[in-house]
């Protein structure tokens, strides 16, 4: 059966979406610019003639993979209640158990990054995004008076560091993964502790 022709823009997405896939399986290092092709059943050439090189088809892959959790981040940060319910939302959605993007895929993203600079680049961008998300709703919460936090800057990058550092454990050692309810207590005690307030003022639920 002959393929469907594709916009360019569509084409893109197509292959994004299969290397996103391959990587998950295969992991950054060992994944082929042939994999991404065969599992689509296109040709290398076509692969190379949008990415030009391995290394920026899996930073635009990662992109790719962020963009939805993004939006999805800021729709939750968006919402007309407090910052406090919003961030709280937000964090257990983030967290390692939650539905955000697949750890595994960004454990092997940060990985990798070590060694590819185009990467590396690319996966800064995308944790900046994240942080500054947070930072903003951080200091909406600060002016409106519902909390004290002298710089939501570097709140934000230690309650994400916490969810980064949960994620690296439940994923590398899956026997010794935290049940969920003690790991979203250490989030929501983390979270008060840093807006200065008592741990039973983190909204439930």
């Amino acid at each position: 059966m002959a393929r469907v022709r594709l916009s360019v823009a569509e084409r893109r997405a197509e292959l994004l979406a299969a290397t996103v896939e391959q990587i998950e399986v295969r992991g950054v290092a060992a994944v082929r610019i042939a994999d991404v092709a065969a599992a689509l059943g296109v040709s290398n050439a076509l692969v190379l003639y949008h990415f030009s090189t391995k290394e920026r088809l899996v930073a635009a892959a990662f992109a790719h993979a962020a963009e939805g959790d993004l939006a999805h981040l800021r729709t939750l940060l968006g919402r007309r209640t407090t910052a406090l319910r919003r961030l709280r939302a937000a964090l257990r959605w983030y967290a390692p158990t939650g539905q955000a993007k697949g750890w595994r895929l960004w454990i092997e993203g940060w990985s990798a990054a070590l060694r590819e600079p185009t990467l590396r680049t690319v996966t800064r961008d995308l944790d900046q995004q994240w942080k500054a998300a947070l930072a903003e709703v951080i200091a909406e919460g600060v002016a409106a008076g519902e909390f004290t936090c002298p710089d939501p800057r570097t709140t934000a990058l230690r309650l994400t560091a916490l969810l980064d550092g949960l994620a690296v454990q439940m994923t590398a050692y899956e026997g010794a993964a935290l049940p969920r309810s003690r790991m979203l207590a250490w989030v929501d005690e983390a979270l008060s502790r840093e807006l200065g307030l008592a741990p039973a003022a983190a909204p439930a639920g």
